[in-house]
């Protein structure tokens, strides 16, 4: 969990009912996979004062970035910046010394020694994770804290899953209702089984 000094490790995703954070065939040209994105219909609402907002500002004020390689190369690398220039750790499999990445961004292998970077990168603040990939890789060595979901009421009946063979423990820590959305945090409370 997260110490006094740190902010949170904290994933940010929104989801189908039936568990999809893509609708099926999601890849280049159509990274949401069809349908999926009616996902991210809540954004409409980003600029907002109601709960929506709220989360938006939230995870704009995130001092560091942690995503899986997929969804780095899907979102079209954000072009070198997430939010505000803030370090962007990518977690891979394999780094290819000739690719360079843009801004910000740094490639990792090590599961920890990405966490400690963008803990040291964000100064405190809450570290914003995108990705299945990277999400499993944190909950396996325990270093995810927290679970941002996005509960879309829709079922997509396939596409990409959050969570697949993963149980751990979660307590939850806040419920903010919006239109067609519901936004659920919940703090990881036991290590992965």
């Amino acid at each position: 969990m997260a110490h006094d000094t740190n902010g949170p490790i904290r994933l940010y995703m929104s989801m189908s009912l039936d568990g999809f954070i893509t609708g099926p065939d999601d890849r280049a040209g159509q990274e949401l996979g069809k349908d999926g994105g009616r996902l991210f219909n809540w954004l409409d609402d980003r600029h907002g004062d109601g709960p929506s907002g709220r989360i938006f500002r939230e995870a704009m004020a995130t001092g560091a970035v942690i995503s899986g390689r997929r969804t780095f190369e899907l979102a079209g690398r954000w072009q070198g910046d997430h939010h505000d220039g803030v370090a962007i750790n990518v977690l891979t499999h394999h780094v290819d010394p000739d690719d360079r990445p843009p801004g910000s961004t740094r490639f990792f292998t090590d599961v920890g020694e990405c966490v400690a970077e963008a803990r040291a990168a964000a100064g405190g603040r809450a570290v914003l994770v995108h990705g299945a990939g990277a999400a499993q890789a944190l909950l396996r060595a325990g270093l995810l804290d927290e679970l941002e979901i996005h509960l879309v009421p829709v079922l997509l009946g396939g596409g990409r899953r959050l969570f697949d063979d993963t149980r751990v423990e979660l307590r939850q820590v806040r419920q903010l209702t919006d239109r067609d959305v519901t936004h659920l945090r919940y703090a990881v409370a036991g290590r992965p089984r």
